[in-house]
């Protein structure tokens, strides 16, 4: 599977690399673009700042100039958080898209969105302060409604980036679920 895999507001971390190389050793082809141009951040609170100072509008041009090239080939798109938000709306927008690896996060999803039975997966915490109860049952339906074919996993008492040895919110019972299962999912692609 050729998958392109996107980085959280934390930037490009070790962690991030060594997910592609989890990937990579599965047999996966694996990109992982640079949308912060090097940059790395140690708290979510200045990752979020310097987000918000690039721009919305201009990481998503960066997310889809490196997706571009390989789009041809049927891309999973994947990502941590914020890059599970992009990941998604890269896919929703990718006719060849083959999947939808999410971890982390989502992404508000637009009314006139609609896949061919896209398969998603996302995994997330419980309880995930960016990712709500509420929240993630009408992202779920309207996911739903756009076409998706999607399945949760949800893991108590994780923290929000838990697959990030990183980070505090590390749990590496949860990681290790979550990537068994993740690479379960891309096998059936």
């Amino acid at each position: 599977m050729n998958i392109m895999l996107f980085h959280s507001t934390y930037g490009l971390r070790p962690a991030v690399h060594e997910a592609a190389d989890r990937l990579r050793a599965a047999g996966h082809e694996v990109w992982t673009p640079d949308l912060f141009e090097g940059r790395t951040f140690d708290d979510v609170e200045t990752g979020r700042a310097y987000s918000a100072e690039v721009g919305k509008d201009e990481l998503l041009k960066r997310a889809i100039l490196a997706a571009a090239p390989y789009s041809e080939r049927g891309l999973v798109y994947a990502g941590f958080s914020l890059g599970a938000a992009t990941a998604q709306t890269l896919a929703l927008g990718d006719a060849k898209a083959r999947g939808l690896l999410l971890l982390h996060g989502t992404s508000d999803i637009a009314e006139n969105a609609s896949v061919d039975d896209l398969p998603v997966q996302l995994h997330v915490a419980e309880p995930d302060p960016f990712e709500t109860d509420d929240w993630l049952s009408a992202w779920y339906l309207r996911m739903g409604r756009a076409g998706a074919d999607v399945e949760v996993y949800r893991y108590a008492g994780a923290g929000h980036l838990y697959t990030d040895p990183g980070l505090d919110d590390y749990d590496a019972q949860a990681a290790e679920v979550t990537w068994r299962t993740a690479l379960g999912f891309l096998e059936t692609l």
